[in-house]
């Protein structure tokens, strides 16, 4: 929900934004329901609702990204190869779409393509919160897994790691994001017990008016109840990937051993230069046999 009342400047109920960002806000949520009773465009939800039971699963969120989509499996493969991995394709373009389910079929990954996403372009964000969203309700929440996990697919392990391993002792696992007095889980990387949160309206969406991304409307039905103090977290650092040009105009963020490639946004004309970056660090371990065992 937008924030409460009590929170609004004496400038902001001069501007109505209160009553304007609920009506922004019950837009959204018209356009959430109606999305989250759409059927997948490729891929069998029941078959994969089935498989899923009380085991362990990542689920990672595709974006016209095969390559990315392959290096990714197989690094999990080699250094997580214990839950169930599940590709989720958000693209828009058909073909970027096949090129990513062409890259699960050879990797013997199960794959979704969801339904196509009303949000796009500036509203990125969104769409990812719409995307996760549908997989909390259509596949998620009906498979009632011990535990799961979202997963960005630019986001690369790159040494032996149990993302799950926390879970034994805390609900989630992740790493947090604050603004102001609340936080929440970065939707490129959390992990919940499900047990934990089998029954509470999960919102995985932006709550936008009150300044959190993907994911910051799980704050009220989730993680206000939760002392964060007691949980152990996800360290994150930035780190340069070319060595001419400043961390602050491109870099890569290490979460933990996870390689997140994404880091800054860079220019667009360095972009090219970042993607070759990060495949000399990950062709090392993509060239042992294990990576593809």
């Amino acid at each position: 929900m937008p924030k409460p009342f009590g929170e609004y400047s004496r400038d902001d109920w001069l501007r109505l934004r209160p009553v304007l960002h609920r009506l922004k806000q019950a837009r959204y949520d018209r356009i959430t329901t109606r999305y989250l009773r759409r059927a997948a465009l490729e891929g069998d939800a029941a078959s994969i609702v089935r498989d899923l039971r009380g085991r362990r699963m990542m689920v990672t969120v595709a974006y016209e990204d095969p390559a990315a989509i392959e290096w990714q499996s197989r690094l999990i493969r080699q250094y997580v190869p214990g839950p169930i991995y599940i590709v989720a394709d958000n693209s828009r373009d058909d073909d970027a779409a096949r090129a990513v389910q062409a890259v699960a079929a050879r990797e013997h990954r199960a794959y979704l393509r969801l339904p196509r996403n009303p949000w796009s372009g500036p509203a990125a964000s969104r769409s990812h919160g719409l995307a996760l969203n549908w997989l909390w309700r259509n596949l998620i929440s009906p498979a009632e897994p011990e535990s799961f996990g979202f997963l960005d697919d630019d986001l690369f392990p790159t040494a032996a790691d149990d993302p799950f391993a926390p879970l034994s002792e805390q609900p989630i696992f992740g790493g947090i994001r604050s603004v102001g007095g609340r936080w929440f889980l970065w939707a490129g990387f959390c992990f919940f017990r499900f047990a934990d949160v089998r029954h509470l309206p999960l919102d995985f969406g932006q709550d936008w008016f009150a300044g959190l991304d993907t994911g910051g409307r799980n704050w009220q039905p989730l993680y206000r109840h939760l002392d964060r103090a007691s949980l152990r977290l996800l360290t994150k650092r930035s780190a340069p990937i070319l060595p001419d040009v400043s961390e602050d105009q491109c870099s890569v963020i290490w979460c933990g051993s996870w390689l997140h490639e994404y880091g800054t946004e860079c220019p667009a004309d360095l972009g090219p230069r970042k993607r070759e970056a990060v495949v000399r660090m990950l062709a090392p371990l993509l060239n042992d046999p294990t990576a593809r065992a």
